[in-house]
């Protein structure tokens, strides 16, 4: 009975449960470095779970807010132009550093464009992902849906407080964070140790909110990157709050690194030394740094298209073949307010990882803040990160994998704070 009621208090402090399974199923050779071919999806299944003080919600007009009522992405209602997609056509190897774009409310992903080899790793050109673009069909004023990659759109209520913060400013929010079981793992359909699992990402970004109060589902689904104001008994009142924040990204299995993706890297891999990427002389015959599994690496995540110009290499950075001139912007100098981020090629992210998960106590980091007494639009991106350097052309064997992850309001787990005593 003790445990059981231990059990069901875990699970009330919950904000939010998701179990995707089988978001990956590979039918064809698949790797930023080399292949090209799409990605298929055999089954698409999210179960959310939530707690109380928190309802949830896909369409801004049903929500779910009990444990015992979990929402199914499969039977849950989708609101008329949402912008969600699900990969349906294949999923292809991106690249981002969670960067918003305003105008279109959507998170700026980059993709492959061309790969060349060259005598220490790959030239890379990449293109940004049109998922901003006009569509040609549909209603008018719809964008273009995203293509190789998952997003959806999570609706969450934040009951707390009677107070409501108009103002985009963090610190008028309350802390999240992340459970420490959320994880990423190659389902029991897949075959087990070809890496596949360790260079996914999952971003949440936020796009907006309301309060909470008589909103409306058109109010609530029509929250965008953009501030709305109304005029109220003559005075002009901001009602829905713009946020268009940069993702918060997770990495998971930061540390985890296969035989054969360590394999691939040593064979491809030299030290650089010059400046033109496709000139065997920028390249020495001396090894690049070495990669231990246990250990965690730097992913320098694409910031901007990249062009026959921009002369990068994908191993380029000090955690593998050394050279950073001109290509590698660390994380702190590129998110730093009033950066020129239109200047910058690849970035050293700062994600944040399971080993930060797996912090406790006071060392425990906040994942994300949510305002109280609001109603936040959040915008989920699932996708494999083409510049993580677990992503090699044979990880594709793994097929397919199990993405799981949840939020907590509570710092601290239960087991640093209860003691258990024998009767």
């Amino acid at each position: 009975m003790a445990r059981n009621k231990k059990s069901a208090n875990r699970v009330r402090n919950y904000v939010v449960m998701c179990s995707l399974f089988g978001v990956l199923l590979i039918v064809g050779t698949y790797a930023w470095f080399i292949g090209m071919e799409s990605v298929a999806v055999n089954q698409f299944d999210v179960t959310i779970a939530a707690a109380e003080g928190l309802a949830l919600s896909l369409d801004g007009n049903k929500w779910y807010e009990k444990e015992d009522d979990p929402l199914d992405v499969d039977t849950a209602p989708q609101y008329a132009g949402n912008t969600n997609t699900w990969a349906k056509d294949g999923l292809i190897p991106m690249s981002s550093v969670g960067d918003a774009d305003d105008g279109s409310s959507r998170m700026i992903l980059f993709e492959k464009a061309s790969l060349t080899a060259t005598k220490g790793g790959y030239r890379l050109l990449a293109s940004r992902v049109n998922n901003y673009g006009a569509a040609t069909t549909g209603e008018e004023g719809a964008l273009v849906q995203g293509k190789g990659y998952v997003a959806f759109d999570l609706f969450i209520r934040n009951k707390s407080g009677d107070e409501y913060y108009a103002t985009n400013d963090p610190l008028n929010e309350e802390a999240i964070y992340l459970t420490t079981d959320s994880k990423v793992t190659v389902d029991e359909a897949g075959v087990a140790n070809t890496g596949i699992e360790n260079s996914v990402r999952v971003g949440f970004m936020q796009v907006g909110r309301v309060e909470q109060a008589d909103a409306t589902q058109d109010e609530i689904t029509a929250i965008s990157c953009k501030d709305v104001t109304e005029t109220i008994d003559g005075e002009s009142v901001k009602t829905t709050t713009g946020i268009c924040r940069t993702a918060t990204i997770w990495e998971p299995n930061d540390t985890a690194h296969v035989t054969n993706a360590i394999n691939w890297y040593k064979e491809s891999c030299n030290k650089r030394t010059g400046a033109t990427v496709s000139d065997d002389k920028s390249y020495t015959d001396d090894a690049c740094k070495t990669i231990t599994n246990g250990e965690a690496y730097s992913t320098y995540a694409v910031a901007n298209e990249l062009v026959v110009g921009s002369n990068v290499d994908v191993y380029d950075g000090e955690d593998f073949n050394f050279y950073h001139d001109a290509s590698v912007t660390a994380a702190a100098d590129y998110f730093k307010e009033g950066a020129d981020k239109g200047a910058a090629k690849l970035v050293d992210m700062n994600y944040f990882t399971d080993t930060e998960k797996m912090l406790t106590g006071v060392n425990r980091p906040t994942f994300m803040t949510l305002a109280p007494n609001s109603i936040t639009k959040v915008r989920v991106y699932i996708w494999i990160e083409g510049q993580d350097i677990d992503n090699y052309d044979f990880a594709s064997l793994g097929k397919q994998i199990s993405v799981n992850f949840g939020f907590t309001k509570e710092r601290f787990e239960q087991s640093e704070i209860i003691s258990t005593q024998a009767d």
